[in-house]
């Protein structure tokens, strides 16, 4: 079953690059007591993924931030130096945060998961935005199959 609005983001923990390496996320610490906006997407470096998706929220990220938001996310059920690097690539650092969910866990444990093993490409996250404020999902927007709609930055911003 997916995570609703009104669920609590699960206490799976993720990576981010950091200076020395990989480093932990506590995701109670991290949603915790502040107002996140949390995007995934299929993969790093993927074409909606580079091109419009991760863009999106860094071009919009003060706009987004003035309406009260702490942090903004992106997920890919990639390892911490592919979100790194892609987060580099992107000019993304002070704008948004690269959380790396290599094995799936958080993504899996949010019933957020899409399969793309035929594809080659193994268990990925779904495209989708959501609100958490103080660890509890607020707005949830999942991408239908193909779709790069209601999980954009504009479409956060008019749902903040």
């Amino acid at each position: 079953m997916s995570i609703k609005t009104g669920d609590k983001i699960p206490a799976v923990n993720l990576k981010k690059m950091g200076q020395n390496g990989p480093e932990d996320v506590d995701a109670a610490s991290y949603f915790g007591g502040k107002k996140v906006v949390l995007f995934s997407v299929p993969g790093a470096f993927t074409p909606t993924c580079s091109a419009k998706h991760l863009p999106g929220f860094v071009s919009h990220a003060d706009e987004i931030k003035a309406k009260g938001v702490d942090a903004i996310a992106c997920l890919a059920v990639n390892d911490a130096f592919v979100m790194g690097a892609w987060g580099d690539d992107q000019k993304a650092d002070g704008k948004v945060d690269m959380l790396a969910d290599g094995s799936a866990a958080f993504t899996t444990a949010l019933g957020l998961e899409l399969d793309l093993v035929a594809a080659g490409l193994g268990i990925r996250g779904q495209r989708f935005a959501m609100i958490v404020d103080d660890g509890t999902v607020t707005h949830l927007a999942v991408e239908a199959p193909g779709a790069f709609e209601v999980s954009s930055a504009e479409a956060i911003l008019k749902a903040l």
